[in-house]
């Protein structure tokens, strides 16, 4: 039996096959055939080799001519011990003649006699989807299940050394995300709903995916469950990437246009709602920020980790000011702010008074070290370990100065001001001048 390593990339072997099939067989083609057996010596008939060299010899090119040679080959000698190679050549030779019935019937031919070939079994169930009545579509659903169970008995013990377990796993879990959709479909054109649904939500739970999500809105729609459809068509526009395979985005677009209005009566707030639903599932898992310094109250609670190593606990600092400037890698106005934040830290450089910190809100923090790298800023860089939470900060850059009882004294949003250089070390001033700030201009910072 085949490794599960086998059969991996199931996605692209659905797809790709038969235009891998017709290639090759396309090659072959044109290749010079290579004799298979010896001559015959004069006056003696030929073997079964022999005849099937001739069949394949006297077809030349015309592919028609190879189908009837081989069928005729095959009804002499329906036992042949080349017969399977002959259907997989039959097989190839039909899907470059785009008889799809008779691709269908000679690799369910194959399936029958090396029911282990997965890569046979997982074309077969994509000719019969595209071209079956009924009975096909059973057919394909029973060998849907067979592809599973093997997937469920493969062990990592028969995995290639050449990759890691890690890699091993998600071959699997994609192998199986991929089926489990393959076989829900086939539920559905079935009217088996109830087993269509739990594939797709299986599917769905393994790797989310748009095609899974597509399926389960329009099941929801159909059951009149309208916030339910709304969710799973949110999903899917929001998953939908383009690739190959992928649902269209229009589509679904305009499905979930059609149940919102239906729920709401207009289309007001579904851009606030797919946004939302894109967020949610874009979010990093995980995220290291999310949970440090969690039981924290106030900023000089705050243990703040130094880019690249290091910790900056800001309960060292407390009775100085602090000056915060909220960034994030992929914020271009972040980066044209940097340096002006530079220059107003250095004219405070020898002021004890105050501290200078530029708090880096990424989720993916991989992208810190070589933007730090290429930046080269000069103030202190750490991580915000939720000092953004804390501060309520939802857009970037946000620069913010905090006076000795912890509270925000100046706030500055987004990039562009000209005279923020001015304004920035007229706070930082103001705050250092005395124990608690002006009236005018404290904000919350909750």
């Amino acid at each position: 039996m085949p490794s599960p390593r086998q059969i991996v990339s199931l996605v692209a072997l659905l797809f790709s096959f038969p235009t891998a099939a017709t290639s090759s067989a396309a090659r072959a083609q044109e290749a010079p055939k290579p004799s298979l057996t010896k001559q015959t010596p004069a006056g003696k008939p030929p073997t079964p080799d022999q005849e099937l060299q001739q069949s394949i010899d006297n077809a030349g090119n015309d592919r028609a001519a190879l189908v009837r040679n081989l069928e005729a080959f095959l009804k002499k000698h329906p036992e042949a011990p080349q017969r399977v190679k002959i259907y997989r050549a039959l097989v190839e030779t039909y899907l470059q003649l785009r008889d799809t019935p008779r691709a269908a019937d000679y690799a369910e031919r194959i399936v029958a006699l090396t029911p282990e070939d997965m890569s046979m079994t997982l074309l077969a169930i994509q000719l019969l989807e595209r071209s079956g009545d009924e009975p096909q579509l059973r057919r394909a659903t029973n060998y849907s299940s067979r592809v599973l169970e093997y997937l469920d008995r493969g062990s990592s013990q028969e995995k290639s050394p050449k990759i890691s377990q890690e890699e091993w796993e998600a071959d699997k879990k994609r192998d199986r995300m991929t089926i489990l959709l393959l076989r829900g479909r086939l539920y559905l054109k079935l009217h088996q709903v109830p087993e269509a649904q739990k594939d797709f939500a299986a599917s769905y739970m393994l790797i989310p995916n748009a095609s899974a999500a597509e399926k389960l809105g329009e099941i929801a729609e159909l059951n009149k469950q309208l916030p339910a459809a709304i969710d799973q068509y949110a999903r899917a526009f929001a998953l939908a990437d383009g690739a190959k395979g992928s649902p269209d985005r229009r589509e679904i677009r305009q499905k979930l246009g059609n149940v919102w209005r239906l729920a709401h009566g207009s289309s007001d707030r579904l851009g606030e709602y797919l946004l939302r639903t894109y967020d949610e599932l874009t979010a990093t898992p995980n995220n290291p920020q999310a949970n440090r310094n969690a039981a924290a109250k106030e900023p000089y609670e705050f243990t703040l980790r130094r880019i690249p190593d290091g910790s900056v606990p800001l309960a060292d600092h407390k009775g100085q000011i602090l000056v915060v400037n909220f960034w994030a890698t992929w914020c271009g106005p972040c980066r044209a702010l940097e340096p002006q934040f530079d220059r107003v830290a250095a004219t405070f450089q020898d002021n004890r008074g105050v501290l200078f910190l530029a708090a880096d809100c990424d989720e993916d923090e991989t992208l810190v070290p070589p933007y730090v790298k290429e930046l080269k800023p000069r103030t202190t860089m750490v991580f915000a370990d939720g000092l953004d939470r804390l501060f309520a900060v939802n857009s970037f850059p946000t620069v913010v100065v905090v006076d000795r009882s912890g509270k925000i004294v100046y706030r500055a949003e987004g990039y562009g001001e000209d005279t923020f250089e001015q304004a920035l070390s007229a706070a930082v001033t103001q705050a250092l001048a005395g124990p608690t700030p002006t009236p005018a201009s404290i904000s919350s910072n909750r």
